[in-house]
């Protein structure tokens, strides 16, 4: 995580603590593989409980680190390695489960595998709708077991509907870029409408406590992956870098940044084999989160500038104040 907000502040054109020239390059695969892969393979290891099952987060993070350092080559290959066992734990939890939710789990590996295998010879860029399906089906899916009540008896039969046309639109923007990423922008707005139309949290945002805290962070992050799909329907491949930053970052940020924020008392407890109670202050980094990131996108339309620079830079504090409030609150704990 640290490496990849390195890597932003140069691309920023800012002050950073590591300036090597080629980490805006790396930053994407190592934010999205390094760092989320990692953490989802080790959640997705802790549920189960095989020794083997642990070199799966521990190849990806090897890999993010190592392009990082500069290794292009042999961080490319551990990512691919880390992805075909991190796909090897997902079937292994559906021999132990074969449930619909836990069949979206497995099939979300694939775009993250085929994105892995495609950047020895593909640049980044044209792989963004797999690592953004990798994302989507894997939170959505978890969203869903944690939500099967609010959500219904239909819940698993659609979102393995819409899983199916993530991953083959994502596919599809490989070889038919036009038609493909427009394709993907639709699953990923009816995926975002649907969790905003059955998901608890429009009730819990009138409590409080944990329970507002989570529904806003999630409510936000449905509302980033709405404005993401639009840029995809709308436009296909994103015309400008200020629509393509906005096409990465509502996902990225807004959202996935948003669901491990939401969920970091829920499930990092599982992880870290300690608690990690709700307080107040994890308010701060995502209310730091969400107002950098709309920043961020006011600048991407009016032509960047300070503010585009001022948002972005928020955005990493965001994560960096997170980092530091989960540590202190299970310390506490």
């Amino acid at each position: 995580m640290l490496a990849g907000l390195d890597a932003a502040l140069v691309a920023l054109g800012v002050w950073a603590p590591v300036t090597a020239l080629y980490l805006p390059d790396v930053h994407g695969m190592v934010m999205v593989l390094g760092f989320m892969g990692t953490l989802i393979a080790l959640e997705r290891a802790q549920a189960l409980r095989q020794a083997w099952a642990y070199l799966a987060p521990a190849l990806l993070a090897c890999g993010g680190i190592a392009l990082a350092l500069g290794a292009h080559l042999l961080g490319q290959l551990l990512l691919i390695q880390g992805c075909v066992l991190f796909a090897l734990v997902y079937l292994a939890l559906w021999r132990r489960a074969p449930l619909p939710l836990v069949a979206v789990q497995v099939l979300s590996t694939i775009p993250a595998l085929l994105a892995a295998l495609l950047w020895l010879s593909v640049d980044v860029a044209a792989l963004l709708p797999l690592l953004e399906a990798f994302l989507l089906l894997t939170i959505a899916a978890e969203r869903a077991e944690l939500a099967q009540l609010s959500l219904g008896p239909r819940a698993a039969p659609r979102l393995v509907a819409l899983a199916s046309w993530l991953v083959l639109a994502a596919s599809a923007s490989l070889l038919w870029p036009a038609v493909g990423t427009r394709a993907f922008g639709l699953g990923m707005v009816a995926v975002a409408v649907w969790l905003l139309r059955d998901d608890v949290v429009r009730r819990m945002i009138r409590t409080d406590g944990l329970r507002r805290y989570n529904a806003a962070a999630l409510l936000a992050g449905y509302v980033w992956l709405i404005v993401a799909g639009l840029v995809w329907l709308v436009g296909g491949v994103p015309a400008s870098d200020g629509l393509y930053d906005v096409a990465v970052h509502a996902v990225f940020l807004g959202f996935g940044m948003s669901m491990i924020m939401a969920h970091a008392p829920l499930i990092f407890p599982a992880v870290l084999g300690r608690p990690l109670p709700y307080r107040p202050s994890m308010w701060l980094p995502l209310g730091l989160l969400h107002g950098g990131l709309l920043l961020r996108v006011l600048g991407d339309a009016f032509g960047r500038g300070l503010p585009w620079q001022i948002g972005s830079v928020v955005t990493v504090v965001s994560l960096l104040v997170f980092a530091a409030t989960a540590f202190a609150s299970a310390v506490r704990a």
